[in-house]
C-alpha cells in the first residue's frame, strides 16, 4: 500500500467507526500552524508540519467520500483551552450564529473567557436556535487543545460530534488508533463503575507522588472513542476514565517527570494545598511556564482532572495525548475544568503522566479498595 492508501484506510476507520459519519454531513477538519513567536524543537517542527498536512488529507478525504467537509487553520492558540479564533467560530457556526452572538455583545466575552454564566446560557440559545447551521463532525486535529472552551460546549450543545486530537502525531493512526474499540469501551466502563465507588482517591506512583484527589460529589466519566451519538464529544487515540476533582479539598505532591511533548531535564516537585498548586520545586525550564500560566491567571493553579488510562495500544510516553491514554496510567491536569463537571475557568488545561501508579478508592465509611497498583489493573 501506499502512504496515501494507508492514510484513506485510516480515515475510513476514523469517520465510520469513531464518528459514525452519514453522506452529506457536514465535517470541518482544522488545525493550527505554527506562530512566528513560537520556537518549536526540531522533533516538534516535525510533527507538526506533518499534523497540518494530515488535516488538510482528512478533509479532502471527507469531501470525497462523504459529500460535504471543509478546512480551516489559523496560527495556534497561546495554550490548550484557550478559546480559538474569531474565524474558526464563523466556520463552524455559520455567519446568523457569529453575527447574533456579536450583536449581543457575547463573543468577545466567550472569547476572553469573561462570559458570566447567564450570557453563556443566552450563547447556548442563540446556538440552538440556529442548530443546523453548526457542523456536524468536528475533527480538532490543532496542536492545543480546544476541548476545554465554550467554543467546543456550545458547539457540541448543538449537536456536533466533536474528536479533539491535540498534539496528534499521524503515526498513531497505525497504534493507539488500532486499539478494539469495543473492547476498549468494555473495559472503561468497569473502571468508571469503580471510581464512582469512591469520594477520596489517593494516588502513589515510585518517584514520590502522593495525591490525596477529593471526588465527593462529582461523577467520573469514560472516553471510549465512540463518538456516534449526538453531542459526543471525546480524544482520539482514546482510552480513559475521568473525573473533576472537587474544588478546594485535594492536596499532597505531584513530581513531574514529563511535559507535554518531552522528558524533563529534572523533576518538577507541585505542592498542593486546598485544591490547587501552592509552590514548585525543581529547575527545569517547564517551571518557568507553568509560573507564568499561574501570575496570569490564578485558576490556571486548579487541579483540574483525575483521569486513568485505559488503552492496551498505547505506549508512547513522549506525547500527552497518546500517554495519558496508555494502560495503567494515570494524569492529572491543572487549569480549566468547566467542561466535563467542574466550576473552574481559565484559559488553560494541561495533563502530566505518571507512572506505576498506586490507586486507592476510599469510600464514604473510610473503606478502601486498590484499583491499580503498581500500574497493573486490579479488580476492574
Amino acid at each position: 500500500m501506499t502512504v496515501n492508501q494507508n492514510l484513506d484506510s485510516a480515515f475510513h476507520r476514523l469517520f465510520e467507526i469513531n464518528m459514525g459519519v452519514k453522506p452529506g454531513e457536514r465535517v470541518l477538519v482544522f488545525s493550527d500552524i505554527i506562530r512566528p513567536d513560537e520556537a518549536p524543537s526540531a522533533s516538534d517542527l516535525d510533527r507538526r508540519t506533518r499534523l497540518n498536512a494530515t488535516a488538510r488529507k482528512a478533509a479532502e478525504f471527507a469531501a470525497r467520500v462523504y459529500g460535504s467537509s471543509n478546512f480551516i487553520d489559523f496560527p495556534a492558540t497561546p495554550a490548550s483551552g484557550t478559546e480559538p479564533p474569531y474565524e474558526l467560530w464563523l466556520a463552524t457556526f455559520g455567519a446568523r450564529i457569529t453575527t447574533a452572538l456579536k450583536s449581543g455583545g457575547v463573543l468577545a466575552k466567550l472569547l476572553a473567557k469573561s462570559a458570566s454564566p447567564d450570557e453563556i446560557v443566552h450563547a447556548r440559545e442563540i446556538v440552538l436556535q440556529y442548530s443546523k447551521d453548526v457542523a456536524g463532525i468536528i475533527i480538532a486535529l490543532a496542536n492545543n487543545s480546544t476541548s476545554h472552551t465554550r467554543y467546543r460546549a456550545l458547539a457540541c450543545a448543538a449537536g456536533c460530534r466533536f474528536a479533539s486530537l491535540p498534539h496528534f502525531d499521524p503515526d498513531m493512526f497505525y497504534t493507539s488508533m488500532t486499539v478494539d474499540w469495543d473492547a476498549l469501551a468494555v473495559r472503561t466502563s468497569r473502571l468508571v463503575d469503580a471510581v464512582n465507588s469512591a469520594e477520596w482517591i489517593r494516588v502513589t506512583t515510585p518517584n514520590g507522588t502522593d495525591m490525596n484527589i477529593c471526588k465527593q460529589g462529582r461523577h467520573a466519566e469514560g472516553d471510549d472513542g465512540l463518538l456516534t451519538a449526538a453531542g459526543s464529544f471525546g480524544n482520539l487515540p482514546a482510552g480513559e476514565a475521568y473525573l473533576a476533582p472537587l474544588e478546594g479539598k485535594s492536596h499532597g505532591v505531584m513530581v513531574v517527570e514529563w511535559g507535554p511533548t518531552r522528558k524533563l531535564d529534572e523533576p518538577l516537585r507541585l505542592i498542593v494545598e486546598n485544591g490547587v498548586v501552592v509552590q514548585i520545586e525543581g529547575n527545569d525550564h517547564h517551571r518557568g511556564i507553568l509560573e507564568a500560566r499561574f501570575a496570569e491567571n490564578a485558576n490556571c493553579r486548579n487541579i483540574a482532572e483525575l483521569g486513568i488510562g485505559t488503552n492496551d495500544k498505547a505506549s508512547r510516553p513522549d506525547n500527552v495525548l497518546e500517554a495519558e491514554k496508555i494502560l495503567g496510567t494515570i494524569h492529572i491536569a491543572l487549569g480549566d475544568n468547566t467542561g466535563f463537571g467542574g466550576a473552574v475557568s481559565a484559559p488553560f488545561h494541561e495533563d502530566y503522566v505518571f507512572y506505576r501508579p498506586t490507586l486507592t478508592a476510599i469510600m464514604a465509611d473510610g473503606s478502601e479498595r486498590v484499583i491499580i497498583s503498581d500500574g497493573k489493573a486490579i479488580s476492574w
